[in-house]
């Protein structure tokens, strides 16, 4: 009796190690969320992008996240218990934060750290971000042609380089189709807040606009336009086509799946590696959601030949001539921005009116 207990023990005690083994073995990948997974925008993609890894690796991950995560200490905190309770892999995704994700690395130097849209790396930590203003680009020409009263709204979200380049694309290319065009910009501070989006909207509006972009994630914007009858929105980060095929008339889309997967499995076969990852059009990182027969056929034309020409390498939405807003000058004629400059954006291009907040 006491042998058959004490076999009876033991087979418990392997089957446990061999359960923790197995464990063990499950990639544990967090994932920190500014907004939450239903805005319809930013964080909607990303999660859609944490459930692509789950469908490429089965039972092989784990994946965690937390949503509504201010930036700031908070988010230190959260990305902080994902280490603690055995994340091999976190992805944060918000510019905001970059400093907690650093702070955070340094304490958990195996765990491997990928943060979005921010410019501070370590030996741990991964940076990646999208060219989001490839698709302004294309969202401007639509913009300038689509407009009646050469009035073109934009709500901005806060006045980072990120945000400062796509209004500068945009208004680069609603220029060049609609040299009478002019552009007002409403500051909402905020990445997701849909009563503060709808008002910002509505401003914009009562301003004469009658296409309005954004660059904050709810879809109170198209909403509000909706409401007040014919104005032009354009969809942000998500496809957003229930607004299709007006207001919204296009959109552009964050597709990260394919990075996750891809930096998931660098992890899990030991060949990750501290990289900064800055797709655009080309490679699908930024995708352009379908633009809708609200659209006269030849300014779709037109847009998606800037599609395709900036796929292929060959524009570039930053091309001189181009002027500061001062008057300086940015670009000589045929010279293009370098990644540097473009990174650290802090102007806007002659013809914007208005000053970037501090």
């Amino acid at each position: 009796m006491k042998l058959t207990k004490l076999l009876t023990g033991a087979a418990v005690a392997l089957g446990l190690a061999a359960g923790g083994a197995l464990a063990q073995d499950k990639t544990k990948v967090g994932f920190v969320y500014v907004g939450p997974v239903g805005d319809g925008g930013w964080t909607y993609e990303h999660d859609q992008a944490r459930k692509a890894v789950v469908e490429e690796f089965g039972d092989k991950v784990e994946t965690v996240y937390v949503e509504n995560v201010a930036e700031g200490p908070d988010a230190e905190r959260v990305i902080t218990q994902m280490a603690l309770q055995g994340a091999d892999l976190i992805f944060t995704t918000s510019f905001g934060y970059m400093d907690p994700t650093i702070n955070v690395a340094k304490k958990f130097p195996d765990v491997k750290f990928e943060h979005a849209t921010g410019y501070k790396r370590a030996e741990n930590v991964s940076t990646y971000s999208a060219r989001f203003y490839e698709g302004r680009a294309v969202q401007g020409t639509i913009a300038g042609h689509m407009t009646e009263s050469n009035i073109v709204g934009y709500i901005g979200s806060y006045p980072i380089p990120e945000v400062i380049r796509g209004i500068n694309s945009a208004y680069i290319h609603a220029k060049k189709v609609n040299p009478d065009v002019e552009f007002k910009i409403v500051w909402a501070f905020t990445w997701f807040d849909p009563a503060k989006e709808a008002d910002a909207a509505k401003v914009l509006i009562e301003q004469g606009a009658d296409v309005i972009l954004q660059h904050t994630d709810s879809t109170a914007p198209q909403a509000a336009a909706q409401a007040a009858g014919n104005v032009v929105t354009f969809g942000q980060a998500s496809d957003m086509a229930e607004y299709a095929p007006f207001p919204r008339v296009s959109s552009i889309i964050d597709d990260w799946a394919p990075y996750y997967i891809a930096r998931t499995k660098a992890v899990m076969d030991g060949t990750w590696s501290s990289v900064d990852t800055w797709d655009g059009i080309g490679p699908g990182m930024v995708g352009i959601g379908e633009i809708s027969d609200a659209v006269p056929a030849e300014v779709k034309a037109e847009a998606l030949a800037l599609k395709d020409a900036m796929a292929s390498g060959e524009y570039h939405p930053f091309t001189g001539p181009l002027k500061k807003q001062d008057g300086s000058d940015f670009l000589a004629e045929g010279e293009t921005a370098d990644d540097g400059t473009l990174a650290g954006m802090n102007f806007y291009v002659e013809g914007i009116e208005g000053s970037i907040p501090e």
